[in-house]
């Protein structure tokens, strides 16, 4: 039997897809137009960033961006154009490839990451109280923890 949405929980999902995909589109669009970084590589650097030795299996990426391998080696072809990555072999898998992050792409991050953080700020933190962020974090924290346990199991990084 559908459990149907009553008139507020219906509003409740269609101003929270509304808004947050609005609000990705303004990050990803402002982060594009001051320092001509997609998204996606920005994601990428910092994952990178945080890793260990800031190092990380292409799979790892993968995963973490929950992309498809093609997509990541795709990214990455053009991270490595740029410089801001390199290659290695997985010295533990002969197919393995590790992606590592160059103090230029280290560069490139520190100066996307001031505008990524103005437009996050502008357009979700600073319009909410401090209650409200602090319930934003724990709503996020449930439907998160609900959807990875729906998934496959996450690798061992940052998080």
């Amino acid at each position: 039997m559908t459990r149907w949405l009553n008139d507020e929980e219906a509003r409740a999902w269609r101003t929270t897809m509304v808004a947050f995909r609005l609000l990705t589109d303004r990050i990803e669009r402002d982060l594009q137009d001051e320092v001509g970084m997609p998204a996606t590589y920005y994601e990428l650097l910092v994952l990178l960033s945080e890793a260990p030795d800031h190092t990380l299996r292409m799979s790892e990426l993968a995963q973490w961006t929950h992309s498809k391998p093609s997509r990541i080696s795709h990214a990455v072809n053009k991270l490595e154009e740029a410089g801001w990555v390199r290659r290695e072999h997985y010295a533990g898998d002969r197919r393995g490839w590790l992606t590592v992050l160059t103090d230029e792409g280290l560069a490139a991050l520190g100066a996307a990451a001031p505008r990524h953080l103005e437009s996050v700020r502008a357009n979700l933190i600073d319009l909410l109280t401090p209650e409200q962020i602090a319930q934003l974090a724990t709503i996020s924290q449930t439907v998160l923890d609900h959807l990875l346990r729906k998934d496959a199991p996450r690798p061992s990084g940052p998080a």
